[in-house]
């Protein structure tokens, strides 16, 4: 041994106990093993610690709880037992041991796996689905149970059903439970109850037993009867870790034939209390409605009164009506007198006087001739200041004087000699006409022209 390998060599205890819980797991496939259980330990969890052991060794094994509720049997210490699971380690303590999956009694190997083949198979035709359970009636007319005569089921069953409500009537479709020839009978026997409708509610049940015992209603014979029967069904075979095909298809599944027999079945005693509960609330109702009714008689009866006084009354009513109607009338009287008068008063002061409006024309049609006048003479005299304004600022009253306009022949009035140029022709407007002239000096103003 090499004590002097480098450290990066070196692994832990855990990596240790994944790579040999790998090379079981990959190198082992899921397997069939036989033995008898020891030490077995059911945890409050639900799961299932125990041994599996042969005369020569023993291995560990856990079978966790999801898988354990769906075995038909219970575990019990020594029982011979054939298992399917893996190989695997348990990395926490380094122990070999295995994981089960499924197991199934020592030799029953072939019932089971035709117990699980019926049951894919019929789960696959939907004949488990939720969805076509039925539900059970809640106070059956008559109840039919499918049994033996001689099983002890039929007692605990009519028993319960005695106890809980002896009125119901119950009938009887007898078949074998157990045997050659059992399956057809039990289907023989639920199709009877179908086709008879005498019930309304069928229990099929039987005692508890073996795998052996119970396998009538693990045929497929028993289980089409059942998915078929036109009545609502309830199975009650064995015990309550006893697991059958019938329990599958049937409407409800009962853990025992007495459990079946509660589930058909109202209790009397509750039926007993509801009727004594309704009574007293039916009696608290009544009395409530009597007391209300009572007083609302009592308040009707006080208001009820004599016809004769009541006529009295109406009659009283008819005087204060026609008193105000009276005092109504007289006030709509005097109001529309009253408007009236107003009326015929505004009337007589608009009434048409010709001599008085006559005159009134006459002396507004003075007073308007001399307002014309005056107007008239104000514009002839305004008129007058205009002209004379207008005459005096005529240019062509200073030509009369003498006076000449010079104006170029673009029409323009030259107001400086800068304005003209030399050898220009300009026009001379006179009080009397026009005539041209031609500019003959030289360029640039002239303060004054020698005369």
């Amino acid at each position: 041994m090499n004590f002097n390998s480098p450290a990066q060599d070196v692994i832990s205890v855990s990596s240790l106990n994944r790579m040999a819980r790998d090379l079981l797991e990959s190198g082992l496939p899921p397997m069939w093993i036989g033995g008898e259980i020891s030490n077995l330990t059911l945890a409050a969890s639900g799961h299932a610690y125990f041994s599996l052991k042969d005369g020569g060794a023993q291995v560990r094994c856990v079978m966790f709880r999801h898988k354990v509720s769906l075995l038909p049997f219970r575990l019990s210490e020594g029982l011979q037992v054939e298992l399917k699971g893996l190989v695997t380690l348990y990395e926490a303590r380094g122990d070999f041991q295995i994981n089960v999956d499924t197991a199934r009694a020592a030799g029953l190997g072939r019932l089971y796996e035709a117990f699980e083949r019926l049951k894919q198979q019929l789960a696959a035709e939907g004949l488990f689905d939720k969805t076509r359970k039925r539900p059970l009636p809640t106070h059956p007319a008559a109840i039919g149970i499918v049994t033996s005569p001689a099983a002890a089921a039929l007692r605990d069953v009519v028993t319960t059903l005695r106890r809980r409500m002896p009125g119901i009537p119950v009938i009887l479709y007898p078949a074998q439970v157990q045997g050659d020839g059992s399956a057809r009978q039990l289907a023989e026997a639920i199709a009877t109850a179908g086709r008879r409708r005498e019930v309304e509610v069928l229990i099929v049940c039987r005692g508890g037993g073996s795998i052996e015992d119970l396998w009538s209603f693990n045929e497929e014979i028993v289980a089409r009867a059942v998915a078929a029967c036109p009545i609502p069904t309830v199975s009650g075979v064995g015990h309550e870790t006893d697991f059958t095909i019938c329990d599958f298809v049937a409407d409800q599944r009962a853990p025992t034939p007495t459990a079946a027999a509660e589930l058909v079945s109202p209790s009397r005693e509750q039926l007993r209390l509801q009727v004594d509960n309704a009574r007293r609330h039916l009696e608290r109702a009544l009395s409530r409605l009597l007391t209300d009714k009572s007083q609302r008689l009592d308040f009707l009866a006080r208001r009820l009164a004599h016809p004769g006084e009541k006529l009295r009354q109406q009659q009283q009513q008819v005087q204060q009506a026609r008193l105000r109607l009276s005092r109504r009338m007289n006030e709509l009287f005097g109001q529309r007198r009253w408007a009236l008068q107003l009326a015929s008063t505004r009337l007589a002061r608009h009434q048409p006087r010709p001599a008085e409006t006559a005159q009134a024309l006459e002396r507004q049609a003075l007073r308007l001739a001399r307002a014309a006048s005056q107007q008239l003479t104000e514009r002839v005299q305004k008129l007058q200041r205009l002209e004379a304004t207008l005459t005096a600022l005529n240019p062509e009253a200073v030509l009369s004087r003498g006076y000449a306009i010079v104006q170029k022949r673009n029409g323009q009035a030259v107001k400086s000699p800068a304005d003209l140029t030399q050898r220009e022709r300009v026009v001379l407007r006179l009080a009397e006409g026009a005539t041209e002239a031609v500019v003959d000096h030289p360029v640039g103003a002239q303060p004054e022209l020698p005369f």
